[in-house]
């Protein structure tokens, strides 16, 4: 077994989470990851996380952004599909400290600019009074509300 950082579990779900459609911005993986794990990584941690991915094979850069490789994909498709979200941190820093690259990849090294530019970008819009899509939606209030009991006229007496 290799080891595995757990901040390379939330990078990788991040990721995922991030590059559904199309390859992610680094930001859009920033933002993903604030959702994960509730908080931004720092610079370097995100930074050496994404460095050690790419060299296993796991996330690969294009001129759009960021994606998962085939192989991640495959690994993160067998995950239980109604899991916590703990939990699926905990799977995936298993199957990361299991997995053995085949081949080695080319390492993707991102500055400290670049990386803080992507922090300070996504903390800047989560003040923005602008709708972000990647943020969890509120749930409904149910104070007012009593489950299981209806409410009755009040009898005349």
């Amino acid at each position: 077994m290799r080891p595995a950082h757990d901040i390379d579990a939330v990078i990788l779900m991040a990721t995922m989470l991030s590059s559904k459609r199309r390859p992610a911005e680094l930001v859009e993986i920033v933002a993903a990851a604030d959702i994960v794990q509730g908080f931004v990584p720092f610079a370097d941690k995100l930074g050496s996380a994404i460095e050690r991915l790419s060299s296993a094979g796991l996330i690969y850069a294009s001129e759009a952004g960021y994606a998962l490789t085939p192989v991640a994909e495959a690994m993160l498709a067998k995950l239980p599909k109604k899991a916590v979200t703990e939990d699926l941190l905990i799977a995936i820093h298993h199957d990361i400290a299991a997995y053995k690259p085949k081949e080695a990849c080319t390492p993707i090294l991102l500055s400290e600019e670049e990386l803080d530019s992507a922090i300070r970008t996504h903390k800047a819009s989560r003040k923005s009074t602008g709708k972000n899509l990647l943020m969890p939606k509120p749930k409904p209030d149910r104070h007012f509300k009593v489950e299981g009991r209806w409410r009755r006229a009040q009898t005349k007496r």
